[in-house]
């Protein structure tokens, strides 16, 4: 316990997280912190990054939960003899809380959360803050998260960390857990800003763009699952469905996959097509770690 600090960031939130966390007793090894000048979470990382001490930072959420060992399992890679040295991320791995509500199950069957999908891409591979561990150091050579931008930073930080020459790990046993969105709304947002992400990557990367369903894809996809899809999932379901409730639900998710998959690639390429980056989000903060001190740089 006496090696690590916890460091929680309030970023302006409408409930009464920050004072519980100030009567907190003071020999715990929490410390609470406010970020109220930027509503970003990456400037509220920034935040927590200025004031952290140790030489490894490990990011999460306040909507994740971690399970058991997760800390010193992310940390593991940067101890390896061989690898360690050159590593400068590690990612853990992000998995489902359970959720019964058919989004839920459509999400989970996705991975839609999982770091395997990020590692993979197909541009450089790259981590999401929910579960990410970084060098402290590295924070010196290529800045902090640009305080400015509201998607996409988790990428913008490991890109411009490995052009540098480190390297990133997986640790796929150190896990937390996270909700998946529950209403059709949540769903569509979520599918929107990762539209808004790839146009910002492209932005600042130069990575290509999400290639948009044309209408003949759309009324091919649309006629397969109405002519082809539907009436199979129905006949096969049929005694399924009788028998038990799990059919019913494995019988519904057959019949609404393809629809669900078509409104998440809809909402994306909307995202996408109407994202436009704020000037200011081009911004990368900097510490100089002996004072402290905050300048901004234009990549």
């Amino acid at each position: 316990m006496g090696q690590v600090e916890y460091l929680l960031v309030d970023n302006n939130s409408q409930d009464r997280t920050y004072a519980l966390l100030q009567a907190l007793p003071q020999e715990t090894a929490f410390y609470s912190l406010r970020e109220t000048e930027i509503q970003s979470s990456y400037a509220a990382r920034n935040k927590g990054i200025r004031a952290a001490k140790g030489e490894i930072l490990v990011f999460t959420d306040a909507d994740c939960r971690p399970q058991p060992g997760w800390l010193l399992r992310i940390v593991q890679p940067f101890l390896d003899p061989v690898a360690g040295p050159q590593t400068g991320i590690v990612a853990g791995e992000i998995t489902a809380l359970p959720g019964d509500s058919l989004l839920e199950r459509f999400a989970d069957r996705q991975a839609v959360l999982s770091q395997k999908h990020t590692l993979a891409h197909s541009f450089l591979p790259y981590g999401q803050t929910a579960n990410l561990a970084v060098r402290r150091s590295i924070f010196d050579q290529v800045g902090l998260f640009r305080p400015y931008l509201t998607t996409g930073g988790d990428a913008d930080l490991c890109w411009r960390i490995l052009q540098q020459g480190w390297t990133i790990a997986s640790a796929e046993q150190a896990i937390v857990q996270h909700r998946h969105r529950s209403t059709l709304a949540d769903l569509r947002s979520q599918w929107r800003r990762y539209g808004r992400s790839n146009r910002y990557l492209h932005e600042l990367h130069g990575i290509d763009l999400t290639q948009e369903l044309t209408w003949r894809a759309w009324i091919y996809r649309w006629s397969r699952w109405l002519l082809k899809e539907v009436p199979i999932a129905f006949i096969t379901g049929l005694t399924k469905v009788n028998s038990n409730r799990a059919g019913l639900s494995a019988w519904i998710d057959a019949m609404v996959e393809t629809p669900l998959t078509l409104l998440c690639q809809q909402a994306r390429a909307q995202g996408q097509r109407q994202a436009q980056i704020p000037e200011a989000a081009r911004e990368i903060a900097w510490i100089t770690s002996s004072y402290g001190l905050l300048a901004a740089q234009d990549e």
